[in-house]
């Protein structure tokens, strides 16, 4: 499963290398030899009452991993009198101690002291008004590419005329089933000189898992504006669409949706940030440039500072669906894995070297049957790569406590 610092929605990270210093390069090279590592920061305060998150990073080069957590930092959320004191728990992943909720009429500040002393603030932000989703649906659809699958809308109205500008995120949870699952498994049998090496058995399987429920969360911008409509109603706006080659809507899936209500503020940097963070745009003739947030450094007047602190309004509601609603009678999905059950040989080669008893001892597969028809280069074993037959890598085994059956 993804780490807590994985698991934020929205990625400042990914384009940053290139946005952060800029220029006509022909012809293109992948060495940025002006780079400057920078300070990202995600924060996102909201009306429910929880504890608050704040995420601190860097940006990185293309040849890096990934964005590098900012750890042992000072933040601190300031609003209405109060102070409010973050902690980290995961790397560069800050929690509220307490739990608060962002109420109307009142600004709320964030400021961060990064370990070498460095301090950066924001600029003092309001809580937009609540508007609720209206109806949150699941339709099996056609897109205008010609794919099949299913799309989830959103509905809502604000009768006011106040609320505009709209951001999505979603959590998704499904069933997972192990289709080629059986209560049995191998296990290397110990060489000595009784024995012939290479060989496995049959034991009973007590840690293979058949049925588990997966997690997934958004990892994309996902907003709209009425701004141009001639009343504030979101009206079938698609916030997730999944094909119906996807695994994860292979038996019951769970959806919940987030609904946002931002400042024409936060709406503008989010959506500059989806239009540069674009498949087109790192290579374009017309670089973007830096995208400036509402955070600035309170030491150093020409540092560069990515990042934005928001505080939405947030409601949000859940739905959940059977394959078989949609698609009755029809094959499922193909599984996350090619499963097709093969026979690898015990041992190749003089000396000999060992085939299956080596995959059994990596746990790179699970047990599936005798191969009774065993050829000239087949083994006496039928086996699946282990996804196949356990599904614990890519699910818990205990479901949610929303989870509820049809």
């Amino acid at each position: 499963m993804k780490s807590d610092l994985n698991k934020h929605k929205i990625s400042f990270c990914g384009f940053l290398a290139v946005v952060f210093f800029y220029g006509c390069i022909e012809p293109f090279e992948t060495t940025f030899e002006d780079f400057e590592s920078a300070i990202v920061i995600e924060a996102t305060i909201t009306n429910r009452m929880q504890q608050q998150r704040v995420l601190l990073t860097r940006t990185f080069e293309f040849e890096e991993d990934g964005p590098v957590p900012e750890s042992n930092a000072v933040v601190r959320v300031q609003g209405g009198g109060t102070t409010y004191t973050f902690v980290e728990g995961a790397q560069g992943v800050y929690i509220s101690q307490q739990a608060f909720a962002a109420q109307s009429n009142t600004e709320y500040q964030l400021l961060v002291q990064t370990q070498d002393g460095r301090s950066y603030s924001s600029s003092q932000m309001t809580l937009p008004q609540s508007t609720q989703i209206d109806d949150l649906r699941a339709e099996r659809i056609t897109t205008d590419l010609g794919e099949d699958g299913i799309g989830i809308f959103v509905d809502s109205f604000d009768p006011t005329g106040n609320s505009i500008n709209y951001r999505y995120e979603y959590e998704e949870t499904y069933r997972v089933i192990a289709p080629y699952w059986t209560p049995e498994d191998l296990e290397k049998v110990p060489f000595d000189e009784a024995t012939e090496i290479c060989q496995v058995r049959v034991i009973p399987d007590n840690k293979s898992l058949e049925t588990g429920f997966g997690t997934d969360f958004s990892n994309a911008i996902i907003q709209t504006s009425t701004s141009d409509l001639g009343e504030d109603r979101v009206d079938n706006f698609m916030v997730r669409f999944i094909s119906s080659e996807n695994y994860i809507i292979s038996h019951r899936y769970s959806i919940l949706v987030r609904q946002f209500v931002q400042s024409n503020e936060a709406f503008n940097f989010y959506e500059t940030l989806n239009e540069f963070s674009g498949n087109e745009s790192f290579f374009s003739e017309t670089q973007p440039g830096f995208l400036e947030g509402n955070v600035t450094s309170d030491t150093n007047e020409n540092e560069k500072v990515l990042g934005y602190f928001d505080v939405s309004s947030v409601t949000e509601r859940r739905l959940f669906f059977n394959y078989e609603d949609f698609y009755p009678g029809e094959d499922l999905p193909p599984y996350v894995e090619p499963c097709t059950p093969n026979a690898p040989v015990l041992f190749r080669g003089n000396p000999p070297v060992c085939v299956l008893s080596a995959m059994v001892e990596n746990d790179l597969v699970r047990y599936v049957d005798a191969n009774g028809g065993q050829g000239p280069n087949e083994g006496p074993f039928l086996v699946v790569p282990k996804v196949c037959g356990d599904c614990s890598d890519i699910a818990q085994s205990t479901p949610p406590e929303f989870w509820v059956e049809d």
